[in-house]
């Protein structure tokens, strides 16, 4: 069972509801949902102390780190935050050091992915302090009169502690055709080359490495995950329309225009302003959003021919 966590920017509240892969039961289902979504809201901010032997002193001079704690498969753990202190002299700067320190020294059953550390794969993706952010390379605030508060990617089923299932984002990323696509043949073992003004247009697209930072950050994520594919996935969708060498641009265009797959962007700009890697996908959903329009418009001037 997967709980599904809601987050409030700055201090997170906790609003769970059950997620299903296979049960058909669906009064158990409706029960398990209401079960579970009073328990989190019986437990909003509900602090436990790591280690309550600290005293103020102690206390005074490291840094508290608040962390969601919970495991959806054990019946009788419920959501909190879990605190601990942390020296900072300790440790490297950024709040992946802290949680690494923390599972190795303090808790080693706290769970979190992680992989490469230098903001390259998108694994240690997470919410800290009230923003998505990738945890191995977003900086702890040095006050240590302020807590850090670190939780899951916001409006995501929880597997355990700051683990979110995937699965969703994955799927719809599957379902851009995320490569290279050509209709004519290829010649021998000749490049498909580009211009120099060609590949300039990748900038800013290709650095993406789907930490779903983005589209976790986005109310019209939040509202349509099953419908709306969410700015980090568009953006790779706009990355391939763009690129001079795929010969699908049409056919990619028309798949996009169904539905509410593009049109739920409400141009809020969150998805921007949290980009770990600072890139910019409103801009290129508006853009997107315009070729769709105007391949709309083609579409149907040749239709009245």
């Amino acid at each position: 069972m997967l709980q599904r966590l809601s987050t409030v920017f700055r201090r997170p509240m906790f609003w769970h509801g059950t997620h299903h892969h296979d049960s058909n039961d669906a009064t158990k289902r409706l029960f398990d949902t209401v079960s579970s979504t009073v328990k989190g809201i019986q437990q909003i901010n509900y602090v436990v102390e790591h280690n309550p032997k600290l005293t103020a002193e102690e206390k005074s001079k490291m840094k508290q780190f608040l962390i969601y704690r919970y495991d959806p498969a054990d019946e009788n753990d419920f959501p909190k935050y879990v605190s601990y202190y942390v020296d900072l002299k300790k440790i490297p700067p950024m709040y992946l050091d802290a949680l690494l320190y923390i599972k190795d020294n303090y808790d080693s059953s706290l769970s979190l992915r992680r992989s490469c550390r230098e903001g390259i794969c998108g694994s240690c993706s997470m919410n800290c302090n009230g923003l998505h952010k990738l945890a191995c390379i977003h900086a702890i605030d040095t006050d240590l009169t302020q807590p850090a508060y670190i939780t899951p990617l916001g409006h995501m089923f929880v597997v355990k502690d700051l683990v979110v299932d995937m699965t969703n984002f994955y799927t719809q990323y599957k379902t851009i055709d995320p490569y290279l696509k050509r209709k004519t043949p290829k010649e021998g073992n000749k490049e498909y080359i580009q211009s120099v003004e060609d590949r300039k247009l990748l900038d800013g697209l290709y650095e993406c490495v789907l930490c779903a930072c983005c589209s976790t950050s986005c109310p019209s994520y939040w509202w349509h995950p099953d419908r709306y594919l969410g700015p980090a996935v568009l953006m790779q969708a706009y990355r391939w329309i763009v690129d001079s060498r795929d010969e699908y641009t049409d056919e990619r265009l028309e798949k996009l225009a169904e539905d509410v797959k593009v049109e739920d962007c409400q141009n809020i700009g969150m998805c921007s302003f949290t980009c770990p890697k600072g890139l910019d996908p409103q801009r290129s959903m508006n853009h997107l959003m315009k070729l769709i329009e105007e391949y709309k418009e083609r579409k149907i001037a040749s239709a009245t021919l």
